[in-house]
């Protein structure tokens, strides 16, 4: 299958892209500028929201997976009220045009303050404007793939570890503390408890979903259990080997972060059990 991947330069865009060209597909890569994509993909750098018939400027793809997104970890930007409408319109034209199924990248923050385990028919009520504009794009694209009687995957993402020193996560900023030679890293009391998925786990389970049509709907990518921010950024850092030390209380817990709260992965592992 020809996958168009938007967003291919970014943090996960990268991993992702390897991971759906492994499997044996072909990747239509796009991004403002796609130089960290792998050489496998067909790179394509434009502004996504001003091409004005995506689906034959990016080769009549069979597939669209939706990554593209701004801020992704400023959660009150306004770059997310204000993309949704570009969001939107790009989606629908690639639908209209003859796109075969639609993948879009959500995240777990559409949920707001939750407590247990999250599954598809958990109700959303977001807290930031990122969540909102998340949970919008949802109802959205999923209302445009019924009325084209097109598959629909809604790749939930949950708190994804790695050691790139580009990203924006926590982890991502204590590699990038540690690389500078700090010897401390402002932290949280870090007890609430989340579901992370380690980086290349998380492109592998992305990769599986986007490359079959059985399971569709909302798909959480996640480990499927929680785990305390404080054991899983110490056990972080003894994996790397770094030496900088949390400084614990530096900063107060968000108030609309929850205490505990991790996705149900039935679904994601049926789908790598049946790859298989």
């Amino acid at each position: 299958m020809k996958i168009l991947v938007t967003g291919a330069n970014g943090y996960l865009g990268q991993g992702i892209v390897k991971a759906i060209l492994d499997n044996g597909h072909s990747v239509v890569a796009a991004d403002f500028k796609t130089q960290y994509v792998d050489e496998r993909a067909t790179k394509m750098d434009c502004n996504l929201f001003e091409v004005d018939n995506p689906f034959e400027y990016f080769g009549r793809p069979d597939i669209l997976l939706h990554l593209a997104w701004r801020d992704g970890f400023v959660h009150n930007s306004n770059a997310h009220i204000d993309d949704l409408p570009k969001h939107y319109n790009f989606i629908k034209k690639m639908v209209e045009s003859g796109v075969k199924k639609l993948a879009v990248m959500g995240s777990m923050h559409e949920i707001g303050f939750f407590e247990g385990s999250i599954n598809e028919n958990t109700p959303c009520n977001p807290m930031s404007l990122y969540g909102i504009a998340k949970n919008a794009l949802r109802s959205i694209t999923q209302l445009l793939a019924s009325q084209h009687s097109i598959p629909f995957q809604w790749l939930r993402g949950y708190y994804i570890v790695g050691n790139s020193q580009f990203g924006c996560s926590i982890f991502s900023k204590i590699t990038a503390a540690e690389k500078e030679g700090k010897t401390e890293f402002p932290f949280t009391m870090g007890q609430n408890q989340w579901d992370f998925v380690d980086y290349e786990e998380f492109c592998r389970q992305v990769a599986a979903a986007v490359s079959q049509s059985e399971i569709n709907g909302i798909i959480n990518i996640c480990s499927g259990h929680p785990e305390k921010l404080a054991d899983r950024v110490e056990r972080f850092i003894k994996e790397n080997n770094y030496s900088i030390k949390l400084k614990y209380g530096a900063f107060p817990d968000r108030p609309y972060d929850s205490k505990a709260v991790w996705g149900n992965d039935e679904k994601i592992q049926k789908i790598l059990k049946n790859k298989k």
